[in-house]
């Protein structure tokens, strides 16, 4: 039978139900424990657990370290270098003789050994920049990058809600299939015990009760397709969840149950109720604010612009201030660290300026800063794509939400109707003055008219968590409690 678009969705889990429910009543331990938990709770494991918040976090903390290494360049530097070195044989070179003796021969030259067995040095060198555009250039570039992945993990924080909100939603429109299939075999089962009953007093014909029986025969294999579905669903958010049990996850509520005049949160501290027109001008300035990938785009043109300007600065000179402090030792015979008296060692003592100018290397400067340059040009026009995307996108998923909210509402007035009228047909029939038909035509308008309201409310919760997503604002994430915090954690 035709259950509408989902009604494969909506064939869900009641035969894991009652194997589960058969199971318990028969004494038996069931294996492994569940862990029920609500659409909070879930969403705050997801935000503590999830993996691709887990990586996020990490390229934070890659930031925060580029943001230290990049003060390094600022800092000044101390270095201190050490060597020594044995002359196995020294080595020496040739002078002019007359050099120690005036008698000798201008043209007559002399070996002479230039240093000693044993050679020893020490240096210590400290630097501090007095002006580098690119270092202190480099720290603003660090931090701008730094707060881009602040947004990023912000942005991915709120895509990972957004799943979960789905994922949740998914499973409990699973599990209202389960009930909705279960209700409807029920029925059907009460239906066949009457008709067999009218039938042996000769009320009723054997061909009503044959239908009946084909109807259940159809209906009980949906029950195990239900189940796998159900079970799909909750692996799916088990996976959002990091949960390292994937079949170990239950979800409580029920669509029928919710209440569509939840508040909507509008990203300014106030809040329109879901029934309230959220203008379209008002929506598109909040994403604009709100929204992750438009901010990160923001962030990311003035990444770039500070990468221009450090290029730029290496057109400027460097002045460097600079001390030094050396001992040089060299010793003959038996190795004596830095040799044995002060006679065997010089010391020397330096402070200066260093100023360096660079003023041509090859062109290569012109061409990255024109590189950079472009990259800017492109940054800033994918920015005014993106605000026409997201006007388009707010525009298109708010009709999206109160086509869904007029839709759940008026599908839960038919189910409404509906059971009335299989109320009516039943008795009628019990009466004697109605058919088996019309109590199968009335059951069958039940069935798919509480199908079409679970998932009229699934689709307008559906839609309502997208729009949330796409103005970049997150209720959960919004206000007080735990998951604020997790959020608020990261900024």
């Amino acid at each position: 039978m035709r259950y509408g678009n989902r009604g494969g969705v909506l064939a869900g889990v009641a035969a894991a139900a009652l194997v589960l429910a058969a199971t318990t009543a028969a004494g038996q331990e069931v294996p492994g424990s569940r862990r029920t938990v609500s659409l909070e709770e879930a969403l705050e494991l997801a935000v503590a657990n999830n993996r691709d918040l887990v990586a996020a976090r990490l390229d934070l903390e890659g930031a925060n370290k580029r943001v230290k290494e990049a003060w390094g360049s600022v800092f000044p530097t101390l270095d201190l270098n050490m060597s020594y070195t044995r002359n196995l044989t020294v080595p020496g070179n040739f002078l002019p003789r007359i050099i120690f003796d005036p008698t000798a021969d201008p043209e007559e030259l002399v070996a002479v050994k230039f240093g000693a067995d044993n050679s020893w040095s020490l240096q210590l060198r400290a630097e501090q920049p007095l002006f580098q555009a690119s270092a202190f250039i480099g720290v603003g570039a660090a931090g701008r990058y730094q707060g881009l992945q602040r947004e990023v993990v912000r942005g991915r924080t709120i895509g990972v809600a957004t799943r979960v909100k789905l994922a949740y939603y998914a499973a409990l429109l699973a599990d209202e299939g389960v009930r909705l299939t279960g209700n409807t075999v029920g029925r059907v089962r009460q239906t066949l015990e009457e008709t067999r009953r009218m039938a042996a007093a000769g009320v009723s014909s054997s061909y009503d009760v044959l239908r009946l029986e084909v109807e259940l025969a159809n209906l009980e294999p949906s029950l195990r397709r239900s189940a796998n579905t159900a079970d799909a669903a909750k692996r799916n958010l088990a996976v959002e969840l990091a949960l390292a049990d994937l079949d170990a996850v239950d979800v409580v509520g029920s669509l029928l149950d919710i209440d569509l005049g939840d508040e909507l949160v509008t990203g300014d501290g106030g809040v329109a109720a879901a029934g309230t027109q959220l203008s379209e001008d008002r929506a598109v300035d909040l994403a604009m604010e709100n929204r992750s990938d438009v901010r990160q785009l923001a962030l990311t043109e003035q990444l770039r612009m500070a990468e221009l300007r450090a290029e730029q600065s290496e057109y400027l000179p460097r002045l460097t201030v600079f001390g030094t402090y050396s001992i040089l030792a060299q010793q003959n015979g038996d190795p004596d660290f830095f040799g044995a008296t002060d006679r065997q060692r010089s010391y020397g003592r330096q402070v200066g300026l260093q100023l360096t100018f660079p003023l041509f290397n090859g062109m290569k400067r012109p061409s990255r800063t024109a590189q950079k340059r472009a990259v800017v040009e492109q940054v800033r026009s994918q920015q005014e794509l993106l605000r026409d995307r997201v006007e388009s996108d707010v525009k298109t998923l708010l009709d999206g939400v109160a086509e869904a909210r007029d839709r759940a509402r008026a599908q839960r007035l038919a189910r409404g109707q509906a059971e009335r009228g299989y109320q009516i047909a039943r008795a009628q029939y019990r009466e004697g003055i109605g058919s088996q038909l019309e109590v199968t035509d009335a059951e069958t308008a039940l069935r798919q008219s509480e199908f079409n309201n679970a998932e009229a409310v699934h689709d307008y919760l559906t839609a309502r968590a997208r729009l949330e997503e796409a103005i970049g604002v997150v209720p959960e994430l919004q206000r007080g409690g735990r998951l604020a915090m997790a959020d608020a954690r990261d900024r």
